[in-house]
């Protein structure tokens, strides 16, 4: 069985977060994996995922920003705002001729920055219960409420023109929550002519990067990050002592020592460097936030 740690994973196109998490539960010998946000199953690229008690880190993960490559087609809109759905609207070759590199220079600097953005209907965003998904898969008629986000990278890095359409490979830096498929909609709808996305490939969650994922069909025991290593890329790290991790593991605080810590957590490990917890300030104390199992030797 594979170690407790956090394991980057390159998700290929054409499977679920969820098929990604199935084999590896069974390359890893263990039920007990979660992730750090999905991508549909067109997508390609980086998924972060938990084994054994790191999956405990995961929420100190799923919130951060995050970078995607992608591609934007204007000029046609799908039912799903992506190349997964179908084709609902074609604009005219001269209105899609008509739009300049300025014209999108302007439309993209009005989805930069913080915006409101409305979700795709078929999000896995829950309605009542239910994935507004499942509800569109269903016939139902489904409106999502807007939500603030902060693209603070919007950078095009090639454009390609065709009949009718016009192709824009993108870069963005966003923050946890940014759809890129309402990216793609948006500024096809600012644009008078419709857009989708035919491509999306996920870089960057924090200081994770793709670059150092593995293939899903290639799982290595030993590219799996230990929960100390992976929580000290996320946050500040602390050293205690043995007797302070006791007292951490046992409930106990850390009494005046408020003025160790960096920020509002810190990762703290112990005079082994396994990680005893998240710590975070209590008045002048310091107190778990979060245990981990402790590791066997």
């Amino acid at each position: 069985m594979v170690a407790p740690g956090i394991l980057l994973v390159d998700k290929p196109a054409g499977i679920t977060s969820h098929d990604v998490v199935a084999r590896t539960r069974r390359a890893a010998g263990t039920r007990k994996i979660g992730h750090a946000g999905t991508l549909d199953p067109m997508a390609t690229g980086l998924l972060v995922l938990g084994i054994e008690g790191a999956t405990r880190l995961l929420t100190y993960i799923v919130g951060a920003d995050k970078t995607y490559l992608a591609t934007i087609r204007l000029g046609q809109a799908t039912s799903t705002d992506d190349a997964d759905g179908e084709i609902t609207r074609r604009a005219l070759i001269a209105d899609v001729d008509a739009v300049t590199a300025e014209c999108v220079r302007e439309g993209i600097a009005a989805l930069t920055g913080q915006i409101s953005q409305v979700p795709s209907s078929v999000s896995a965003i829950k309605v009542d219960g239910r994935r507004a998904y499942d509800r569109v898969r269903a016939g139902e008629e489904v409106e999502l409420a807007a939500r603030e986000v902060t693209v603070s990278r919007f950078d095009v890095l090639d454009e390609r023109r065709g009949e009718g359409v016009m192709d824009l490979d993108v870069v963005v830096d966003c923050s946890s929550g940014t759809y890129i498929r309402a990216l793609a909609r948006d500024l096809g709808d600012a644009l008078g002519v419709g857009g989708h996305l035919t491509a999306l490939r996920r870089t960057r969650i924090g200081p994770f990067d793709v670059a150092d994922a593995v293939e899903l069909d290639d799982i290595d025991p030993d590219a799996v990050l230990t929960p100390a290593r992976a929580a000290a890329m996320v946050m500040p790290r602390l050293d205690v002592t043995a007797e302070e991790a006791r007292d951490l593991r046992h409930g106990k605080r850390i009494v005046d020592a408020a003025d160790r810590l960096e920020g509002p957590y810190a990762a703290a490990v112990d005079p082994a460097g396994a990680l005893v917890g998240i710590v975070e300030r209590r008045a002048r104390d310091l107190k778990s936030a979060m245990n981990m199992p402790e590791e066997k030797p």
